[in-house]
């Protein structure tokens, strides 16, 4: 099969980001503050918690076990005046908005498999009990990926697109630009020849504000003070196209202007999708479950292949059943980058990595409250917040065992 994106002469690709003050992060970083908040007093909680948000309403849904006891109204409203929505004439605040708890305890028939996975149950020898004995929550596949593209080994576009929307709440934050509200959207597309990022050719920023300020206010503004600084110079030329707002007013946002859940804002990044599929670069749901926790060992898994020089991008899919700790199996795309066979790659993770779910929470250190801060902003390649899944601890031996 030709691999369209490392073999054509010009290829656009697009990412796009969206801020802590969009409806569907306000609910990401709603459900994380209750992981975090459940995980900070009972590091074995089971936490699958919803949210969604709509004009003056919050309303948590979901399964959750834990010997944790925190107050879910006062950290709803906590994490939604923390986020900026503070005031009724932003459209949404935090003290006086409706939250509604609708929270019950993980099925039993799940937490049979999970508790104690098919291995265990059939007799295998156990070396290490609580790494042998949890099994996956559910059947399914997560995919991690890494490219040599962004020093923290994600595509440009998503970098680019994370690095805009965290300046704007930065320049919100500190009072730079007083009129900029909590929500809005970047997005960018980047020119990419031979596989390689070329240049920068569009930049849209669609950001609210109040209701006082001009349109040609806000365009020369943002433009100047947060599109141009963060993007790389040697990669803007004059033919750059920047959006600015495009439909001329953005004052209604956040859950006023369109309602938000858990789990819906994920980003996609270059790699099947040359060949018509694709991969997210971010777990599918906000939740701190066996798919999660697979997600990252993914990305982990990944980013360490490309950080030992074994490949330029690799895409890498773990597979497991329900109730089933071993994975049923590890497969590698390199896209013609690798520097050894891809089989040989897929025998270095099975020799370095061990992708059971128990020993994911282990190895990764997953029992602790971190993951409010991997709600907004990207879970993956970031490089204003250290994750336990961008290290690259294993490259060195990777790159030793493969004789690279």
């Amino acid at each position: 099969m030709t691999n369209t994106f490392m073999s054509s002469p010009k290829l656009m690709f697009t990412s796009e980001s969206v801020t802590e003050g969009h409806p569907d992060k306000i609910c990401d970083q709603v459900s994380d503050a209750v992981l975090d908040a459940c995980l900070e007093q009972d590091p074995r909680s089971r936490v699958a918690c919803e949210t969604a948000v709509k004009t003056g309403y919050v309303m948590l849904l979901g399964e959750i076990t834990t010997h944790a006891v925190f107050n879910y109204d006062e950290l709803v409203r906590k994490v939604v005046n923390e986020i900026g929505y503070d005031s009724s004439e932003k459209g949404f605040d935090g003290t006086s908005c409706g939250v509604l708890v609708a929270i019950a305890k993980q099925s039993g028939d799940i937490a049979m498999g999970v508790d104690h996975a098919l291995e265990s149950r059939d007799g295998h020898h156990i070396t290490d009990e609580e790494v042998e004995t949890i099994g996956a929550g559910d059947q399914g596949m997560m995919f991690g990926y890494a490219c040599n593209e962004t020093p923290t080994l994600m595509p440009l576009p998503i970098y680019l697109a994370h690095k805009l929307t965290r300046r704007q709440s930065e320049l919100r934050k500190n009072g730079a630009i007083p009129w900029l509200r909590p929500d809005a959207k970047s997005q960018v597309t980047i020119e990419y020849s031979m596989g390689k990022p070329r240049r920068v050719d569009t930049v849209l920023i669609s950001t609210q504000h109040a209701p006082e300020v001009s349109q040609a206010e806000i365009t020369e503004t943002i433009t100047e003070q947060l599109i141009m600084p963060a993007l790389p110079a040697d990669m803007v030329d004059k033919d750059i196209k920047v959006y600015v707002n495009p439909t001329g007013r953005f004052v209604v946002g956040g859950p006023m202007g369109d309602a938000g859940v858990t789990g819906a804002r994920s980003s996609w990044i270059p790699t099947a999708a040359w060949v018509g599929t694709a991969a997210a670069h971010s777990p599918a749901r906000t939740r701190q479950k066996w798919a999660r926790s697979a997600a990252y060992a993914a990305r982990y898994v990944a980013k360490n292949i490309v950080g030992a020089g074994l490949a330029d991008r690799v895409e890498v899919q773990v597979a497991y059943a329900i109730g089933v700790a071993h994975p049923l199996s590890v497969n590698v795309e390199t896209f013609g980058t690798a520097k050894v066979a891809d089989e040989k790659i897929a025998a270095l993770i099975n020799e370095y990595f061990d992708l059971r779910p128990g020993a994911i929470i282990r190895d990764l250190g997953l029992r602790k409250p971190i993951y409010r801060k991997t709600a907004a902003y990207g879970h993956f390649g970031r490089d204003d917040v250290e994750f336990p899944w961008e290290r690259t601890d294993k490259a060195e031996a990777l790159k030793k065992a493969a004789g690279v």
